[in-house]
């Protein structure tokens, strides 16, 4: 490619898998475009953390796992169906995003295990890195809206839809971690509801 530019959507419309042209703002792109922007915010997130982090393995898996989400959420389900991924073909857009949610779990439950007990709703900030974090938390949040939006017009496969939700939940989790092992303290906005019913009780 020796342009980056090429013009064919200065109308508003924009070409998805299967050669079929849609408006820039049709749910479908809308959905791809919350998914970029998260995979970008981790990428900002691993640009700040040293490079032999812990995390950094695990970060670089979900974003490689987003790209490939990505080229499924841009496929209309007939064209999926029509021609599904061969499981354990080696091919690199073969959705994982079952085996992604199970790793995002065992990372939450280990690092659960090391976090002080939370009953409280906090406010985002903190570290740099925190802070990032619960931005992707958030972006992950609208990501997973838009694809419920999608959803109703046309299927999305429920391991992505599970994966985008496993994500903000970790991101939450991660944004506390990080706070920990900083040793920063976590901004308390107000406890939960079921907690402040057992103090007035």
């Amino acid at each position: 490619m020796r342009k980056i530019y090429t013009r064919t959507g200065d109308k508003g419309m924009t070409g998805i898998h299967g050669g079929d042209r849609v408006p820039k703002d049709d749910i479908r792109i809308e959905a791809n475009g919350c998914i970029d922007e998260l995979n970008t915010v981790i990428g900002i997130v691993r640009s700040l953390l040293p490079v032999e982090d812990v995390w950094q393995e695990l970060l670089h898996e979900i974003q490689r796992e987003l790209m490939v989400v990505m080229s499924h959420v841009a496929t209309p389900s007939a064209l999926r169906d029509a021609d599904p991924e061969r499981p354990g073909s080696g091919n690199p857009n073969e959705l994982r995003a079952a085996e992604m949610v199970v790793r995002c779990e065992q990372a939450m439950d280990a690092m659960m295990l090391e976090l002080e007990d939370n009953g409280y709703f906090l406010l985002p900030g903190g570290t740099q890195v925190s802070a990032q974090l619960q931005f992707a938390r958030a972006v992950a949040r609208r990501a997973e809206r838009r694809l419920w939006t999608l959803d109703r017009q046309d299927p999305v496969p429920g391991d992505i839809l599970r994966f985008i939700n496993r994500l903000s939940d970790l991101f939450f989790v991660m944004a506390r971690m990080e706070m920990q092992r900083q040793g920063w303290g976590e901004e308390r906005w107000q406890s939960f509801a079921y907690k402040r019913k057992k103090i007035n009780s």
